[in-house]
């Protein structure tokens, strides 16, 4: 058998195999709470070994998006219970991610009285689109206070008891892509001169604080982090001591021991190459489990399991395309072209309608 369709460990969980559903945004939560069509499109990917959520808010102010799930209200856990009581029987497990958007947002999109936050009041460049008005520029984010940052640690911690209650396995936090955590580590959306801002130490510290309460809220057992080093996405420049800084979150990170780091490559999308040595450091850094993700076919993702350079391949757009994918690579089968039209549009076009195989 190969090493990609064969059992594998995530702490203390088994997975059914090796193939990890990405989180994918699709911007189908009316009202931002999870609902029967989304229902539909997990369990129909419930042969992954693990299905990691779309990027979940765990805060008003972090909606930044049309149509996004929260997890911070009765109603919104009660929505994502019935999710994960219909992906169990399935066989995979179930990670929720917490994405709090940050500055990445527009006041049309968030509910009355959430505000767009961020850690300096820089907006980002480019637009972000409303359903009440369509394309706007990014909000001007308000530069969080300390009593802020102190509220959002506390949003995160009780989202994750949130999410264990509605039956999650665990969850990541999304530190990677420009949101939120990504927006105090880099520099560039980082300009405090308080204890939050300026050396490494400093802006790490609000994710960091953000890991402790989550850990403290569920164990470290059920908690894994996403992080897109040398990515670009939601106006994040490089900058010289990336490296360096990357390191001292792996050694962070290890030291806090979560189950896993999940390192995304947006180089299939045109970003700038995650260099082999930085994936090769967090290897040797960090002792949990490593997933990587970015462009992967089966060919390549054996390939990257066998040299063990991680130890969990998580797969975006083909399993969006294709509920079946596991089977599908399994007997070699064609797979469905994803319609990017379709992405983040609401209703069950292009979402719970790819075929499976006959």
């Amino acid at each position: 058998m190969r090493k990609l369709f064969s059992p594998a460990k995530l702490g203390a969980l088994t997975l059914q195999n090796h193939l990890v559903m990405s989180p994918l945004t699709r911007n189908r939560a009316t009202g931002n709470i999870p609902n029967e069509l989304m229902t539909e499109y997990y369990a129909q990917r419930g042969s992954a070994g693990l299905i990691i959520t779309e990027g979940t808010s765990p805060s008003p102010n972090g909606l930044g998006y049309p149509r996004i799930p929260g997890i911070f209200s009765a109603e919104q856990v009660a929505g994502w219970k019935r999710i994960t009581s219909a992906v169990h029987p399935k066989g995979a497990k179930m990670f929720m991610q917490f994405m709090h958007c940050g500055r990445i947002g527009h006041p049309l999109n968030l509910p009355a009285g959430a505000r767009v936050l961020g850690p300096s009041a820089i907006a980002a460049a480019g637009d972000i689109y409303t359903d009440a008005e369509g394309m706007k520029q990014n909000a001007l984010p308000q530069a969080m206070s300390a009593a802020d940052i102190k509220t959002a640690v506390e949003e995160y911690a009780q989202a994750a008891k949130n999410a264990v209650e509605a039956g999650f396995d665990g969850v990541e936090l999304h530190g990677a892509n420009g949101y939120l955590l990504e927006q105090f580590i880099r520099p560039s959306s980082n300009q405090r001169t308080d204890q939050y801002g300026g050396p490494i130490e400093n802006r790490a510290r609000f994710p960091l604080e953000v890991v402790d309460a989550v850990i403290k809220a569920i164990g470290k057992d059920k908690v894994g982090i996403r992080l897109s080093p040398y990515g670009v996405f939601n106006d994040m420049p490089l900058y010289d001591a990336m490296d360096a800084d990357y390191t001292y979150l792996a050694q962070q990170l290890n030291a806090r021991g979560l189950v896993y780091i999940h390192l995304v490559d947006h180089s299939p999308m045109g970003a700038p190459k995650v260099p082999d040595s930085i994936k090769q450091m967090f290897r040797n850094v960090f002792k949990g489990s490593l997933i990587l993700s970015g462009g992967y076919d089966a060919k390549r993702a054996e390939k990257d399991l066998a040299e063990n350079k991680c130890d969990l391949i998580a797969v975006g757009r083909a399993f969006l395309a294709n509920p079946d994918l596991v089977a599908r690579w399994k007997s070699d089968a064609p797979e469905n072209e994803a319609d990017m039209s379709t992405f983040y549009t609401p209703g069950a076009k292009g979402y719970t309608d790819y075929p499976a195989l006959a």
